[in-house]
C-alpha cells in the first residue's frame, strides 16, 4: 500500500497561484524594509539550546522544537540544538556575537520561518513565516527611530491595499507612570498591565472585575475610564492624560510625564512622517503582553476586520543582549506575521490571486528542425529581463498553445520555416485573441511594448 501523501497539522502549503501572490507580499514587505535602509540579515533555523532557552521559560519552553539525530543522545540529556522560537532571540545573540562588528545604530530586517510547538487549531501554525525589522542603539537610542517604525508599517500596508488600517500606539513608561499615581503597588503592575490590553478584545465589565482584584475598585474604574475615554481621537486622549498631568491631587510620577512626552513626540513625529491622522492613533489601552516592552509599542488593526486581531506588532525595549552581553543594547522594532496574515486574508477572499504564472512568455516548439532557434530567442528575451519558458517537447501545435494559455502566460511564440525565412515572428497574444507578426530584429522591443 502506498503512502498517503499529506502535510502535518499546522503548516500552510500553497498551491502556485496562491504562492505568487504570498510572495508578492513578501517581496512589497522587503523592499519597503530596504526603503527605509534596513539590512537583510538572517540566521539558522536552529540555534544552541543554552543560547535559545536563556530568554525563554515556562509556556514558552513547552513549545520549542528540539533538534537531534537518531541515537545522538543518551536518555536524560537535553538536545544540544532547537529550532527557533522568533526572530527576538537570534537578533539579540546575532547582535552580542557580532557586536564589534556591525555598525551602531544597527537596523536590520528579517523574514524568516519561524517554528512553534502550538496545539493544532484554526489560525495557529507550527512553522510560519516573520517579518521583522528592528533598529538596535549602543547605550542609548534616540527617540526619533520609534517614529520610523509606523511609517514604515503604513507604507507596507498602503501598498498591499488590504482595505484601511490603524496603526495604535501608545507607552508602557506612561501606563506604569500612571498605575503608580493611583497608587497601585509595583509588584502588580505586570498583571494589571496584561488585563489592560485586553480592553477591546474582552468584555470590559470582566476586565474592570479581574482588575478590581487587583487594586481598589475606585482607581481600578477611573483607569479604565482614563483609558478608554476619547478613543478614535488622538488629540483629545492626549490633552485628557495632561490634564492628568496637572493635577494637583494626583501627584505625576517620572514614569507618566516622561512616559507622555515620548507619547506626544512619537505621535507627531510620525505625522511629520507622512502618516496621516487617519491610519494614526492614540489608544491607551494598548499594552502588549510581553514584558520586556519598555515604551513605545504598536499594534495595527484592518478597519473592517477587527477580529482578525493586529496584523503586526512590537515596541521598544531597554536592553536586547542582556543575556549575552555585559553592553547596554537598546532598540525598538515591529513585526509582521505573514503566514498567519495571508492565510486569513486568503480565507476572506481579500487576496488577490490572479496572477497562474510568473511566465510572461512562451516560446513553442513548431517545427522540430528549428529547436536551436527557439532556444536562442528565449535566451535574448530572458537577457532582456522577460521571463521566458520554452516549450521542450514536440507535441502538436494544439496541446502546446492550450498549455501556454492554461499557463497563464499573456504571450506565446510561433515561429515557423515561414516565419524564419520573411525575418519575422508570430506572437499570440491570448488576452485579446489575435495575433500580429513582428520583425525578429524587433521581437524584445515589441513584447517589452507590449507589456507597457
Amino acid at each position: 500500500m502506498p503512502v498517503q501523501p499529506r502535510t502535518p497539522q499546522g503548516v500552510l502549503e500553497l498551491l502556485p497561484v496562491q504562492q505568487i501572490a504570498f510572495q508578492r507580499m513578501l517581496d512589497t514587505i522587503r523592499r519597503n524594509f530596504e526603503l527605509f535602509g534596513f539590512l537583510p540579515v538572517e540566521t539558522p533555523a536552529f540555534e544552541l539550546t543554552e543560547v535559545l532557552l536563556t530568554k525563554t521559560g515556562g509556556e514558552t519552553e513547552k513549545q520549542v522544537y528540539f533538534v537531534q539525530s537518531t541515537g545522538s543522545l543518551k536518555q536524560g540529556d537535553t538536545p544540544e540544538l532547537a529550532l527557533r522560537f522568533d526572530l527576538a532571540v537570534p537578533l539579540a545573540r546575532y547582535v552580542a556575537q557580532h557586536e564589534h562588528q556591525l555598525n551602531f545604530l544597527f537596523r536590520r530586517y528579517q523574514i524568516q520561518r519561524v517554528y512553534r510547538g502550538e496545539r493544532a487549531q484554526k489560525g495557529r501554525f507550527r512553522e510560519f513565516y516573520q517579518c521583522d525589522i528592528d533598529v538596535v542603539g549602543k547605550d542609548e537610542l534616540p527617540l526619533s527611530y520609534d517614529a520610523e517604525v509606523p511609517a514604515v508599517i503604513y507604507g507596507i500596508f498602503s501598498q498591499l491595499a488590504f482595505g484601511p488600517f490603524t496603526i495604535f500606539i501608545n507607552n508602557r513608561k506612561l501606563l506604569r507612570g500612571l498605575l503608580e499615581s493611583l497608587g497601585v503597588a509595583q509588584e502588580k503592575h505586570a498583571d494589571v498591565l496584561h488585563e489592560v490590553d485586553r480592553l477591546g478584545k474582552q468584555d470590559r465589565t470582566q476586565i474592570e472585575e479581574r482588575v478590581a482584584a487587583l487594586m481598589d475598585a475606585g482607581p481600578a474604574k477611573q483607569l479604565l475610564d482614563l483609558l478608554t475615554a476619547n478613543r478614535g481621537d488622538s488629540r483629545a486622549a492626549l490633552a485628557e492624560l495632561e490634564a492628568f498631568r496637572a493635577d494637583p491631587a494626583r501627584p505625576s510620577t517620572a514614569n507618566f510625564k516622561e512616559g507622555l512626552d515620548e507619547l506626544e513626540r512619537v505621535y507627531t513625529s510620525t505625522l511629520a512622517l507622512g502618516v496621516p491622522e487617519s491610519a494614526l492613533q492614540v489608544n491607551l489601552a494598548i499594552a502588549r503582553g510581553l514584558d520586556y516592552y519598555t515604551g513605545t509599542v504598536y499594534e495595527t488593526f484592518l478597519t473592517d476586520h477587527p477580529k482578525l486581531g493586529s496584523i503586526c506588532s512590537g515596541g521598544r525595549y531597554a536592553d536586547l543582549a542582556s543575556h549575552y552581553t555585559k553592553s547596554k543594547l537598546p532598540g525598538v522594532g515591529i513585526s509582521i506575521g505573514a503566514t498567519r496574515l495571508f492565510s486569513q486574508l486568503l480565507e476572506l477572499n481579500l487576496i488577490a490571486t490572479g496572477a497562474r504564472s510568473i511566465t510572461q512568455v512562451v516560446v513553442l516548439n513548431v517545427e522540430a528542425p528549428l529547436a536551436q532557434e527557439y532556444l536562442k530567442i528565449a535566451a535574448s528575451l530572458r537577457a532582456a529581463g522577460i521571463n521566458t519558458e520554452v516549450y521542450g517537447a514536440a507535441d502538436k501545435l494544439g496541446k502546446q498553445m492550450k498549455y501556454a494559455d492554461r499557463s497563464g502566460a499573456p504571450i506565446a511564440i510561433l515561429l515557423g520555416t515561414r516565419e524564419r525565412d520573411a525575418g519575422m515572428i508570430k506572437l499570440k497574444i491570448f488576452r485579446e485573441n489575435r495575433e500580429i507578426d513582428v520583425p525578429a530584429a524587433e521581437l524584445v522591443a515589441r513584447v517589452r511594448e507590449l507589456f507597457g
